[in-house]
């Protein structure tokens, strides 16, 4: 079993990260928008891995932490959540949100992720609300640290949305609306937003 991957960072994209190990080889990770943005601006890195062993396939997913890690883990052992929902739902949340999300019951918010629905996000809540400690603290977005460049943030944002299965044209329209209310917003913010909305 693979516990993590650590090495220099070669590729990074909003879904996939390629990682060069000292010895020479390197792996592709799947990866969510809130591991993208921890890894943005660096050249070394160390994610934690969940490997998806099937007949079909051999998939890693990395996580800059170990608690995402354990709630992807958690997402997809309930029925219906694979790894592709399980890595769009981290990428629509900070992990400290998802856990008050589900500590709290807000299954409202967990339909808002593409893909999503209402039975599902109710049997997220019902399976994994005994699993997650309650902290009691309201759902708070992490601040976002200013960025004058808005057509790089509004490019990055667009591309990380496409890659992860939406539309063009209907991501820059929903991206286009929210720098214009807030042009500072950095690229996560504006790709979580964006996933909220669209």
């Amino acid at each position: 079993m693979i516990e993590f991957v650590q090495g220099s960072i070669e590729e990074l994209t909003p879904t996939q990260a390629v990682i060069l190990t000292s010895g020479g080889v390197g792996y592709g990770l799947g990866i969510s928008v809130y591991t993208y943005s921890a890894l943005q601006g660096r050249q070394q890195a160390r994610l934690y891995v969940y490997e998806s062993i099937r007949e079909d396939a051999y998939v890693l997913f990395g996580f800059s932490d170990k608690l995402e890690r354990d709630l992807f883990t958690m997402l997809i052992s309930v029925p219906g959540i694979g790894g592709a929902s399980a890595r769009m739902i981290l990428s629509s949340f900070s992990p400290e949100e998802l856990q008050s999300i589900i500590a709290s019951g807000n299954d409202a918010l967990l339909k808002k992720v593409k893909g999503i629905g209402a039975k599902t996000a109710q049997r997220i809540i019902v399976d994994l609300k005994d699993k997650i400690s309650a902290t009691g603290a309201d759902i708070k977005l992490p601040g976002a640290q200013p960025d004058i460049l808005a057509g790089r943030v509004a490019d990055e944002a667009v591309s990380a949305m496409t890659a992860l299965g939406f539309q063009p044209a209907a991501s820059q329209k929903v991206i286009a609306a929210i720098l214009g209310e807030n042009p500072e917003m950095s690229v996560e913010s504006v790709i979580r937003e964006a996933l909220k909305r669209i």
